[in-house]
């Protein structure tokens, strides 16, 4: 799988209140870039806590449930787009199927 926005999840994790999270994104970009899914269905045998939202978007939990991280797949193109990424806190206080990609 390809990741389209991978420098924005590598900033995420230089602020000073992610710093906790670098190893798991990093882990969780190399699993991701050794994939290939061709279904939510594939993604979950891998990924069992993942939560599909609809059938391209999907939240992802990160070191232990301490962060989320939401993506939009595109599988028959094998491409994951980083769409938001914060603590479990931030993210009880949005919309997961609505909120969308902001530099």
């Amino acid at each position: 799988m390809r990741i389209i926005k991978e420098s924005t999840l590598k900033k995420y994790f230089l602020q000073s209140k992610n710093k906790l999270a670098k190893e798991s994104i990093i882990a969780w970009i190399y699993e991701v870039r050794n994939s290939d899914w061709d279904s939510a269905k594939d993604l979950k045998s891998k990924y069992g806590n993942a939560s599909i939202i609809s059938s391209k978007r999907v939240v992802f939990n990160i070191k232990g449930n301490d962060y989320r991280l939401i993506v939009y797949i595109e599988y028959k193109l094998k491409i994951v787009f980083v769409v938001w990424f914060g603590t479990h806190t931030e993210y009880d206080n949005l919309n997961a199927k609505t909120v969308s990609y902001e530099d």
